[in-house]
């Protein structure tokens, strides 16, 4: 931080015609404070039970197992050291409000959409209903409060839990109630599987992720109503690391590496192919802090897959229409007795083989797709990525001459300010500039990139959000000339 407070990037600010709105920024919970909002929405009692169930700073189960332990229980290494702690005066601007909100300029930065970082981020998943439900709802208090005088500047998010659309309704209310203006719903949600269920298997082995658009015991339908009534988007900040090919036991960036763009790329697939974004026009949805790549894969292989299963041409691969006949010909032409010779024996295996039939030949029913282009409206409008402002593949949002439709993906500025991705705060602009500079974006994507999509996002279900922010008369511009309509010469 300079005495003056200017920095490259608030130079860099100054030559822009527009502000510079982040998506996902992170403070960090002053501990000490939050446990009093514990303590006054769960008492004493409930303060003691967290403080035993709950952990902070390595300070939990994994940190005592031996090397053994983890090996036994093939726990994942979890993330360790998170803050680069020479540099104090970041280290405090994530604890402070005031300080935060007081060095976006210097950051280059008008707007931030602030996640937390260690209690309320977690409190959404922890498995203890009361736990979960009491600690959510007096964390978001915590926020909305110790938040609200700097308004103009910052946003912090209310976290949802979602184990069942009742507490996730009710959260969302809550948050509404106190002024809470962006919230971030739980996903991956561990359930039992059943058929394990006292067999001895630890819990982390004896459930799935409940992905919420497919195949999960709830009707979530409740849940994205609401957020549609109350304006507010549905964001997810989910990880997934320690689970699957991510679940080393003795490197975390073998397990960081791709964790948040995976989490998103299963609930991505599972609300469009459940058929959420076609019941729910208005809803935007944002997947944080795992970049944009895994969004143009998706986007492309659902077109892919359509094309080549889709409820018509589906049938060409129905076991009913292999001609048994023809094939012994060939057998016979080109195999020569070797082959001939077990004729009766293929056509027996390959009967077995093929007699399974789902109970509905399209994926793509709920969705309701009934032509390619129909893909690209229940996806590209609806769904936003956050990228982090030295994310390289960040371009590939704008590549409209690779993406299906020429389509240009809505990436959003991710800051990650007070994680350890960030090494200096004051660099944020500085180095998502690079990406004009040095990587031949252009400067209108670049606009997209770092403001009118978080603008599109925020406001989809809220034209209200950016109401009295140091933004909203160039947000109210944007709005109005995107909403004229473009005259062309006869």
């Amino acid at each position: 931080m300079s005495a003056n407070g200017k920095s490259k990037s608030s130079e860099i600010r100054k030559g822009l015609s527009h502000p510079i709105v982040d998506s996902d920024g992170h403070w960090r919970e002053f501990e000490p404070i939050a446990m009093d909002y514990i303590k006054k929405f769960g008492g004493a009692q409930l303060a003691d039970k967290w403080g035993k169930k709950v952990r902070m700073f390595g300070e939990g189960e994994y940190a005592k197992m031996t090397r053994q332990d983890k090996a036994d229980r093939r726990h994942g290494q979890p993330p360790w050291w998170s803050m680069p702690v020479k540099n104090t005066i970041d280290v405090a601007t994530s604890l402070i409000p005031k300080m935060l909100h007081d060095r976006l300029p210097e950051m280059g930065m008008d707007f931030t959409v602030l996640y937390p970082s260690n209690v309320q981020l977690f409190a959404p998943y922890l498995s203890d209903d009361e736990l979960r439900q009491v600690g959510s709802h007096a964390l978001n208090e915590y926020a909305a409060d110790v938040w609200a005088e700097h308004a103009d500047r910052c946003a912090p998010v209310g976290m949802i839990p979602m184990n069942t659309p009742e507490e996730a309704v009710a959260e969302l209310e809550h948050c509404k109630k106190i002024g809470i203006k962006a919230v971030a719903l739980g996903s991956l949600i561990r359930r039992p599987i059943k058929a394990l269920e006292g067999k001895g298997v630890s819990r982390r082995y004896s459930c799935y992720l409940d992905v919420l658009g497919i195949d999960s015991p709830y009707d979530y339908d409740p849940v994205w109503a609401k957020c549609v009534e109350l304006g507010y988007p549905v964001s997810f900040h989910t990880a997934s690391e320690a689970y699957g090919l991510r679940n080393s036991v003795s490197n975390f960036v073998f397990n960081h590496i791709g964790h948040f763009g995976e989490a998103g790329n299963a609930v991505a697939k599972a609300m469009f192919l459940g058929g959420v974004t076609r019941r729910f026009p208005k809803l935007k949805v944002a997947f944080l802090e795992g970049g944009v790549a895994w969004g143009c894969s998706v986007f492309s292989d659902l077109i892919g897959h359509w094309e080549k299963r889709n409820k018509d041409i589906i049938q060409d691969f129905n076991p009913e229409h292999v001609d048994f006949a023809k094939i012994g010909d060939y057998l016979k032409q080109y195999g020569g007795d070797r082959y001939a010779s077990r004729y009766d024996e293929f056509k027996s295996h390959w009967g077995t083989a093929q007699i399974f039939t789902p109970e509905n030949l399209d994926d793509f029913a709920a969705a309701k797709i009934e032509k390619k282009r129909d893909i690209y409206d229940l996806y590209v409008p609806h769904y936003y990525f956050g990228c982090e402002a030295d994310d390289a593949t960040t371009a590939y949002a704008f590549a409209s001459k690779s993406n299906p439709f020429h389509a240009k993906l809505n990436a959003i500025l991710a800051s990650d300010i007070s994680h350890f991705d960030v090494l200096d705060m004051s660099e944020i602009l500085e180095e998502a500039w690079e990406m004009v500079e040095e990587k031949g974006m252009s400067e209108e994507d670049f606009k997209a990139f770092t403001f009118s999509n978080a603008v599109d996002l925020w406001t989809g279900t809220n034209p209200d959000f950016f109401k009295g922010t140091a933004v909203e008369k160039d947000v109210n511009q944007y709005l109005a000339q995107r909403a004229t309509p473009k005259l062309h010469a006869a």
